[in-house]
Order: structure tokens, then sequence, then C-alpha cells
């Protein structure tokens, strides 16, 4: 079989394990105990000596089926569901660096993934240091005696700059440090990080995962059976755990991920070569463009462009203002990553809590509109982007 027919088999099959009924739909085990044969078994579970379940903070078989899944499609040795993106990054942090490290960054990476290192963890002596990381010289240069961790985030939100994470690999495994890649904007259908040398890949799985906008969650996948085990207990001891609920909603939404990515991502090819030759617009950020300073890069390190886009118009801010209050089709709103289209104003909503210093050496400026592409027809929506331009 084809890479392609393997991921739609996986994304159907992956994690599956049969209940004691035989059900194909995974059961939600929506219960926050499991009780225990007799007291020597209670003992066992604790001990880790019996595998068996005790607490859904500490494991769920509906949450364990959406972790061993994401493991599966990210090729990695263990997956940890976690109740939100942000929980998974926390997890990750939390796990990794400690009073003495320090950090080094993609600029433009999530804001509240920024914030949470520059308003929060600083104030217990993290140090981090936040560059544009598709540039490997500032990468090399940043490296300190006490970096812990090179965290990117490829394509990088919102610019959709993208970073070499083989490169990155091998300057992590250089200085004897951790590769953590946030994957969100491919998903695992279009970039797999740990094959290419990452040590742990995240996913905020409220976007393309889940694919409906009905769910707030997250997961991280390792490598190593090791770095599981340690990001494992930070996550139970911590407690943004996943609910079954929510776990369930995203094992659904992950057996369509690839329909829905190829629809999206073809769709938003079709735009973005409309907006570039739009003469309301100043510029546009697409891997599928070859207009895009990575384009090569991105051919060769992911399998699709994706459907992310973030463009600029000439009236600058005003005009994107505009144009965001006259679409009717995209909703204005925060995320991405759902059958809808979504646009959105990065510098004042996502990413207001950055400082206006750190949002312009990221590359996000005040005219940045971005643009997260559905699942609709694609004439539809580029009418409605010609009625706001």
């Amino acid at each position: 079989m084809s890479k392609s027919k393997e991921f739609d088999t996986l994304q159907v099959h992956a994690g599956q394990a049969q209940d004691q009924y035989k059900s194909v739909t995974p059961p939600i085990y929506q219960t926050s105990t499991f009780a225990f044969s007799d007291a020597d078994d209670g003992a066992a579970c604790f001990a880790g000596e019996n595998p068996g379940y005790i607490y859904t903070r500490l494991g769920n078989p509906t949450i364990r089926h959406l972790e061993n899944a994401m493991a599966e499609l990210e090729r990695g040795a263990g997956g940890i569901a976690c109740g939100s993106g942000m929980g998974a990054v926390s997890t990750v942090y939390m796990g990794f660096l400690d009073s003495q490290s320090h950090i080094v960054s993609t600029a433009a990476v999530y804001g509240a993934s920024r914030t949470l290192l520059e308003k929060h963890l600083s104030r217990f002596g993290v140090e981090s240091t936040f560059l544009d990381t598709s540039k490997l010289d500032l990468v090399e240069a940043a490296i300190k005696p006490n970096t812990k961790v090179l965290y990117i985030e490829t394509p990088a939100n919102p610019t959709i700059s993208i970073t070499d994470i083989a490169a990155c690999a091998k300057i992590a495994a250089k200085h004897g440090i951790k590769l953590v890649v946030d994957n969100t904007f491919c998903s695992p259908y279009l970039q797999n990080p740990l094959e290419l040398g990452a040590d742990v890949v995240l996913h905020s799985v409220t976007k393309f995962i889940n694919g409906h906008a009905d769910v707030v969650g997250g997961v991280i996948v390792t490598k190593t059976a090791e770095d599981h085990k340690l990001l494992y207990n930070v996550m139970t001891t911590m407690g943004p755990n996943m609910d079954p609920h929510q776990a369930y909603l995203v094992i659904r939404g992950i057996k369509t991920l690839s329909l829905r990515m190829e629809r999206a991502q073809a769709n938003a090819q079709k735009i973005a070569e409309y907006l570039e030759a739009h003469p309301a617009v100043a510029w546009v950020r697409y891997p599928g463009l070859k207009s895009h300073p990575q384009y090569e890069l991105a051919q060769k390190q992911q399998k699709g462009p994706g459907a992310m886009i973030s463009f600029g118009l000439k009236g600058g801010l005003e005009a994107g203002k505009k144009l965001m209050n006259s679409v009717k089709l995209a909703a204005l709103a925060v995320s991405l990553g759902g059958v809808e289209t979504l646009i959105q104003h990065p510098a004042s909503m996502t990413h207001a809590k950055v400082s206006s210093e750190a949002k312009l050496a990221a590359g996000i400026t005040d005219d940045l509109v971005r643009y997260s592409v559905g699942i609709e027809n694609v004439d539809d929506l580029i009418a409605d982007l010609e009625l706001g331009l």
C-alpha cells in the first residue's frame, strides 16, 4: 500500500481495542473511578504491578484508546491526552524545565505558549529565548549551557514560517537537549516530526485532529518510553487530564482526518493563488505558493501545504478589519482546523498578550489576517472574500 492509503486505513483503526461486547465504536467510560476485585488487586494496581484502571485522572480506557491511536499515527512510543492544547504544552514545560534551565523557542509561536514562559514560568527562574527558528544559525547561537529544550512550531502560528525539523534535531542532539515540535497546523497526516528526529510532538487536537470545533484538547506523543513515563507522571500529578467524552469525540474526528485535510488543503491552494493575484492584497504566506520563503523545505518536510493562510492587505489594519467585518461565510473567530472557515486578527486576538515589540520581532504585524480554510465549496469561499475585498 502507498503511505497515504496506509494512513487512511490506520486513522480508522488506530488504537482499537474491543471491549467485552465487541463494540465497533469505542465505549465512553464516563466514570471517575474504577472498583478493584479485592484489596490485593487494588494494592497491585497502585504499585504498578497490575495494568488495571484506578481513577480517570490516572488513566481511562476511552482516553487510552485515543492516546494509543495518536502514538500510532505519529509513530511514537506512547501518547498522553490532556484537557487542552495548553495542558499538553504545560506538561512538556513542567517535565523538561526547572529553575536553572533555559528554553529556545520559535518567536511566532502560539501566543499562550509564549506567555506561559514569559509571564509565569519566568517567576520560577526559567529563562526563554524567542527567535526565528527558520534561521538555523540563530538557533545554534542561542543554545546555552543550561538550555534544556528547543521548542519549535512549524508551520508557525500565525506567520506560517517553516522550520527545518531534521536540522533542528541535529542541533538538539549535538547539545544533548530535547527537541519538541508543535505539529498542530499539519497534523500527523501531513507531517511526522518524530521520524525527522524530534523527541516529542504535541498537538492541540481542538484543531484539525478533532476537526469539528466541538472539543478542546491536547495530545503529547514521545519518541521514547522513558520520556513518556516522565511526562505521563507530570500530567497525572498536575491534573490537566482529558475527559472520556472529550476523548471519544476526538477519536471520532481522527477517522476522517485525511478526508477533511485533503479538501481543506485543496481549497486553501486555490484561495492562496486567488489572494496572491488580487490587487488589494499586499502579501500572502502559504506553503503551497512558490513565493513562500521556505517553499522548498515545505515540499521536502511536509506531505502537503496544509489549510492555513496568512495575508496582509495594502490598506493595512483598517482594510483587514473591513474585510473581517464584511465576510459572511467565514466566521470571525479564533481557533482553526474545523470543517468551517474562520478568519481572525492575531495581533489583537490570539497574540494580544504578547508585547508589541515581541510581536513585531516575530513578524506578527498589525496587517496580518489569519485564515483557516474549511471544507466548504471553494468558489463560495472566494466569492465571500471578494465581497470583503
